[in-house]
């Protein structure tokens, strides 16, 4: 004879839908900050963790990033050489042909502010074209600065480069 346990379905629980009102940390995850300087009693009194006297324990005993307590700084002690021309540096916004020729199907010129439109380009940084992707058809582009081999393929396209001058 066999045995036969009778299986019954037991109904899956319900669950609650997450939303915004019923979110809640997990318990454990989180816990409550020490408040410091609560008076005696709470165990962080009187010098509220800072120890006793000392340039740290002071209010606003801030000091500059790399100081070393009055040791000449690392910054200062190791030599500096070369140049560095970041004031002056011009930083170009990039945009590839095959970009132009997917965004821009039923345009024949593409100006900066058609860039600027279809959130291609932020800002009013310059922009230079690029020779990455492939040119179908002929268009007239207006930018800052092409590359030699973006230049290249929009004339041999049969469309036109226009350099514009920066703003």
């Amino acid at each position: 004879m066999e045995n036969k346990v009778a299986k019954t379905k037991t109904p899956v629980a319900q669950q609650e839908r997450i939303t915004l009102g019923n979110l809640e940390p997990v318990p454990g995850s989180r816990r409550r900050p020490i408040r410091l300087g609560m008076g005696e009693g709470s165990g962080t009194g009187q010098t509220a963790t800072r120890g006793q006297k000392g340039q740290r324990s002071r209010s606003g005993d801030g000091k500059l990033v790399g100081f070393e307590g009055g040791q000449t700084p690392l910054l200062r002690r190791i030599p500096k050489r070369g140049f560095t021309n970041g004031l002056f540096k011009v930083v170009y916004q990039v945009i590839d042909l095959g970009t132009l020729d997917r965004v821009f199907k039923n345009k024949a010129e593409i100006t900066i502010e058609d860039l600027r439109i279809h959130n291609l380009i932020k800002g009013r940084k310059p922009v230079k074209i690029l020779a990455d992707g492939e040119l179908k058809r002929a268009i007239k582009v207006s930018a800052h600065g092409f590359s030699a081999g973006a230049k290249e393929k929009i004339e041999k396209a049969g469309g036109k480069a226009e350099v514009v001058k920066a703003a």
